[in-house]
Formats: C-alpha cells, sequence, structure tokens
C-alpha cells in the first residue's frame, strides 16, 4: 500500500491575485506616521485609510465602488487635532466607525451613504478618558455598540458608545506600552501583548489576569496576538536571532507553545488577521511585499503552511474585509486592501473550483450585522456568540434608512442645543412639528435613564458579589 505524503485540505490551493489597476484606489496620501496599526479598515461598504493632513489628523472613507483616481478635494473625515493612529468599523453597522488619535481622544463617526460635499467635522461622540495617545481600538464582536480604547498610558478602557460612559477600565495590568489587543469570538475575554514582552489573557468583567506568558517570543520586536476560533491563540514575534516566528498557544497551558514556525529575518511587525471560518491566518508585514498564509489545524503539525502572496512593492498598511463582503461566486475566501504610498490595491484570495454553484465547505454560516447583546446585558456577565448569517444569496447591506433609527435612538446622544430647546419653551405657539421634536426628546431622555438604571443594579449585583466572596 502506498502512504500517502500529501495532506488533505481544501485550502491547500488557495492563491492570491492583485486586482485589476481599474480596480484600485489612487492619489491617496496614505499617512506617514510612525505607528504599528494597519492605516486601513474595509467593511461591505467602504474603505477607510488614514491620510496625510496638515494641522491635525484626518482618514478618508470611500465607497467601495469609487475606485480609479481620487480626486484631491475628495472630503475628509477630520476632527482630530493630532494624527489618527487607528480606525475600526462598527461591526454592526456599517456607517459607524471609530478613530483614535495622538491628541488622547477617540471619536465615533456616522458614515451617509451619498457622498458629503465638504469634510466630515462633527463625530456623533467624542469619548475622552485617555492621558495619553490612543493607539488601539476594537469593537466588541457580539454587543452592540461596546468599543475598547488602548492608549499610551497603559490602560485599556471598555465604552458604551451609546450614552458615552466608561463601562470598565483596565488601568494596573500592564507596567509598559500595549502594543495589540483582541476580543475572543464572544467578548469574554481579551488577549493582550506589551512592551514588557508579556502575553496575557484578560477577562474584562473581572479585571483579572486569567493566564500569562512572559517572552513568548525571545526578541525585542514588538508582539501581537490573536484568538482563534477554539480558543487557543496565534502569536507573531521575534527570536533572539531577529527571525520572525509564528507560535500556538494553548491557554491552559503556557509552558510550551503547542507549534513553532520560523520565517525570515526582518525588522518588520508582523500583522496577523485570523479567518475563523477556514481557521487561516494571513501575516502582513509593514514593510513587507509579501503576505504569508497558514492553516490551523487539530492534528500535528498543527500550523500547516499554505503559500506566499508575493508583489513588487512594500505594504504601508492592511485592510482585511469581513467574510458578509466577499464575491462567494467566484470562491473568494478573504480580500485584502494593501496601502502603497499613494494608492490602495486589493488582493483576493481564491479556492480554485470549477463549478459556479455555491461552495457551502468553504463559506460556512459567518457573523452578520445584528449583535447578539446590549451593552448592559454583557457589563451584567451575559455572554453570546456572534449572530450568523448565511452567504448562500450572497450579503446586501442594509440601505442607510435603516440606520438613521439606531443613530437617534443608540448611538446620538447629545443632548439638544441650547437655541433650540429655548425657543421650544418660549411663548410662541406651538406647531405640530415642535410637539413631535419635544417627544422624541422626551423618549430619548426616558431611554438614557432606563439604561442608567440599569447600569446601576449590574453595579448593585456586581458589589453584592464581591461582598459574598470576601465573606
Amino acid at each position: 500500500m502506498s502512504r500517502r505524503v500529501v495532506r488533505q485540505s481544501k485550502f491547500r490551493h488557495v492563491f492570491g491575485q492583485a486586482a485589476k489597476a481599474d480596480q484600485a484606489y489612487e492619489d491617496i496620501r496614505v499617512s506617514k506616521v510612525t505607528w504599528d496599526s494597519s492605516f486601513c479598515a474595509v467593511n461591505p461598504k467602504f474603505l477607510a485609510i488614514i491620510v496625510e493632513a496638515g494641522g491635525g489628523g484626518a482618514f478618508i472613507v470611500l465607497p467601495l465602488a469609487k475606485t480609479g483616481r481620487v480626486d484631491k478635494n475628495f472630503p475628509l473625515v477630520t476632527g482630530h487635532t493630532a494624527p489618527v493612529l487607528d480606525i475600526d468599523w462598527c461591526p454592526h453597522n456599517d456607517n459607524v466607525i471609530a478613530s483614535a488619535s495622538d491628541d488622547t481622544t477617540i471619536m465615533v463617526w456616522q458614515i451617509p451613504d451619498y457622498t458629503p460635499v465638504r469634510n466630515i467635522t462633527e463625530p456623533i461622540i467624542t469619548l475622552e478618558g485617555h492621558s495619553k495617545r490612543v493607539g488601539i481600538l476594537s469593537w466588541h464582536p457580539t454587543a452592540r455598540n461596546v468599543l475598547l480604547s488602548a492608549g499610551g498610558d497603559n490602560v485599556i478602557i471598555i465604552w458604551n458608545v451609546g450614552t458615552g460612559e466608561v463601562l470598565l477600565s483596565l488601568d494596573d495590568m500592564h507596567p509598559d506600552v500595549i502594543h495589540s489587543v483582541c476580543w475572543n469570538s464572544n467578548g469574554s475575554l481579551l488577549a493582550t501583548t506589551c512592551k514588557d514582552k508579556t502575553l496575557r489573557i484578560i477577562d474584562p468583567r473581572k479585571g483579572q489576569v486569567v493566564a500569562e506568558r512572559a517572552r513568548p517570543h525571545e526578541g525585542a520586536r514588538p508582539l501581537r496576538a490573536v484568538f482563534t476560533a477554539d480558543g487557543k491563540l496565534l502569536s507573531t514575534g521575534f527570536s533572539r536571532m531577529s527571525e520572525r516566528q509564528l507560535a500556538l498557544w494553548d491557554p491552559n497551558n503556557f509552558e510550551e507553545p503547542v507549534a513553532l514556525q520560523e520565517m525570515d529575518t526582518s525588522n518588520g511587525v508582523l500583522l496577523p488577521f485570523y479567518d475563523p471560518d477556514s481557521s487561516i491566518v494571513y501575516l502582513c508585514g509593514k514593510g513587507d511585499s509579501s503576505i504569508r498564509y497558514f492553516e490551523i489545524t487539530d492534528e500535528p503539525p498543527f500550523v500547516h503552511y499554505l503559500n506566499t502572496f508575493s508583489s513588487k512593492e512594500p505594504q504601508r498598511g492592511m485592510g482585511f474585509m469581513p467574510k458578509r463582503g466577499l464575491d462567494v461566486s467566484k470562491c473568494e475566501i478573504a480580500r485584502f486592501y494593501k496601502l502603497h504610498e499613494r494608492k490602495c490595491e486589493p488582493i483576493i484570495m481564491t479556492v480554485p473550483r470549477k463549478s459556479d454553484l455555491f461552495q457551502d465547505d468553504l463559506y460556512p454560516d459567518t457573523p452578520g450585522p445584528e449583535p447578539a447583546l446590549e451593552a448592559d446585558e454583557w457589563l451584567s456577565g451575559q455572554d453570546a456568540e456572534p449572530v450568523l448569517i448565511s452567504l448562500r444569496d450572497g450579503y446586501v447591506p442594509p440601505k442607510h434608512r435603516e440606520l438613521r433609527v439606531t443613530k437617534r435612538n443608540i448611538l446620538d446622544v447629545r443632548p439638544p442645543s441650547g437655541p433650540r430647546r429655548s425657543q421650544s419653551a418660549s411663548d410662541a405657539p406651538l406647531s405640530q412639528h415642535t410637539l413631535e421634536t419635544l417627544l422624541e426628546e422626551i423618549k430619548a431622555l426616558r431611554e438614557q435613564v432606563q439604561a442608567q438604571e440599569r447600569r446601576i443594579t449590574a453595579l448593585e449585583n456586581m458589589l453584592c458579589e464581591l461582598v459574598d466572596g470576601t465573606d
């Protein structure tokens, strides 16, 4: 009997291909700030890129279909007084994006479906709580309006964007600058890497470090870590000899890595992009001109090298499209948006298949845009897996019409401006329109009060648990 030496995998022949020239986005002045974030965020509707801007920080938001040369007067999203360091689209609302800046603030923006005439300068809400630059943002994967930020003050803050309040502040867990933060699939745990060379798993609601591993990679350069679908951890870092490494860890046994892959010698920090549906991790190094990808399995050697996509130009940053934004009719399993100095180029990862039918083995149900929990439910201790959708008929992003309700009731919590309120309180006769406005304001205020009451109840329950625990 002949022994089979070739590993069976449907992803063994995945190949990468740059999009045609007319599908790229040209003439974009990509930011030159020295920061190890991806500088790019993408969803099924929009492409956002941090750009060079005089007198503050800015990013550009382009509809995905607006390929080709970008007009130099195309409106930007401006509002920060210092460079923007990170941007992240809300997973539950394709028109909402958060930005973090050197000016210590986080701003959350509502992007209209139409192209605005002038720069967008008014955020929905500005979140102020960090004392130094804010360099990392990450939305909660399942709870509505929950946003994490990490700053140069070594503090992680978890916000309720709907009310602007701080839900949790983790301020004594990291003795040095935080390099990366990642939620697990249901948002119950965080994985962080820090300049002190320690990989930590944190339960944010308990405020506890559940597990930690000092020096998972021996080198001095920054680490990165992401959770896999089954709760393991993938970390990228450097050996003592400056070789770049990929390691797979079991948090229940942090002594030795499950698997360790050594690659090349280079200075660029490897940014890991993990796809839980295919269990493939893509490694993109800043300054590299290639993307390496590996399949993670349950059988030894656990981490299987698949291939490398190579090009001539080095990458300044990288955007990673959520699964619901891919073209399932072409067996596309990943799409990257590679930043050059003056342009953004889509790179498409495809599994070669002869059939034109929907390939359900490539596209299991994937997280959709519906949140599974409200912010206060998550804070009170509830967990829920993401709400999944099928891609069999493709994904159609919801129209902006549905998002206005979300903005008014959940996201737009600014109090009404002075003149409008004083006018309605004056002796002028009340029109039907004014009455409706007042009723809407009263309703919104009632909802805020109810949210605060639920928050107080949740905190009282936590206090009781703590007191019972000490007894």
